[in-house]
Parts: C-alpha cells; structure tokens; sequence
C-alpha cells in the first residue's frame, strides 16, 4: 500500500542508510551505491560525496539522481524519491559533522569528522528536489 505524504517524508527523514542511482556513461546501468543523506520533510534532500569522485562526477552530469531507503523491521517499507539537483555547493566541516551525527554514535562523530576531513578530498554537497516519489508498506512478514 503506497504511503500517504507525511508518512513517506517522514520515513525519508529518519535516518536509514540510502542506496543512490545515477545514470552511468557509455550504455551501462546506473550507479548504484551505499550514501548518508539528509532530509527535513517538505525540503531538499542532500548528499555529501567526493566532488572528483565517481558518483560526484556521474551526478554533475546527469544533473539528477535516485534514492531509495527501505527497511524490513516492524514492516517491509519502503520509499524511493527521484528530482533534479538545484545546487551544489562545497561541503563544509559543520555538514560533516552534520551529517556523521545523524549515523555515528556520538562519542565516535568528532574521530570519524577528523578522519574524513583528512582523508576524503574535496567533499561536495548535491541538493535534490524530490520530484517523483514511490513508497510502499508491505506488512509485516
């Protein structure tokens, strides 16, 4: 049963670990990988990857991108949001910090901020307009 609008944001904002799709080149099938986000329902969905990175480069691009969060536990749920990038900007170290809170335990956020910022490169934040959403409950199997 497909999600009511506050019930899919407010699934998108919770903090589950997101699987990205983004048009690849030369006839391949898309980009699929792991990614954080971070969304506030009724706004913009952003990420935070590598701006010479793969999926970096692959998002410039195509200029849009895909995300879809499930889970399995109470019930099967699910929920895929589809728009175009409005904006790129370089990443600060507030957004890291941002952003490992949401995943990280809270005594492990400021070594893995450390960690990160030293050893990922230029780091850049694509802001996405859910344009086109798919959401769905299953149950409970």
């Amino acid at each position: 049963m497909p999600l009511g609008v506050e019930e899919r944001e407010q699934f998108l904002a919770e903090p589950h670990i997101g699987a990205l799709a983004v048009a690849e080149t030369g006839g391949r099938a898309p980009l699929t990988l792991p990614i954080w986000y971070q969304y506030t329902p009724g706004g913009e969905l952003w990420v935070m990857t590598g701006r010479d990175s793969k999926k970096g480069r692959l998002i410039a691009a195509a200029g849009r991108f895909s995300l879809m969060i499930d889970r399995l536990e109470p019930t099967v749920r699910y929920v895929s949001v589809e728009g175009p990038v409005v904006r790129t900007e370089d990443a600060t170290i507030e957004q890291l910090r941002e952003i490992s809170a949401r995943y990280l335990p809270a005594d492990k956020v400021e070594e893995y901020v450390d960690f990160a910022s030293k050893e990922h490169g230029e780091q850049a934040v694509y802001y996405l307009r859910p344009e086109h959403w798919y959401s769905s409950d299953l149950g409970a199997f």
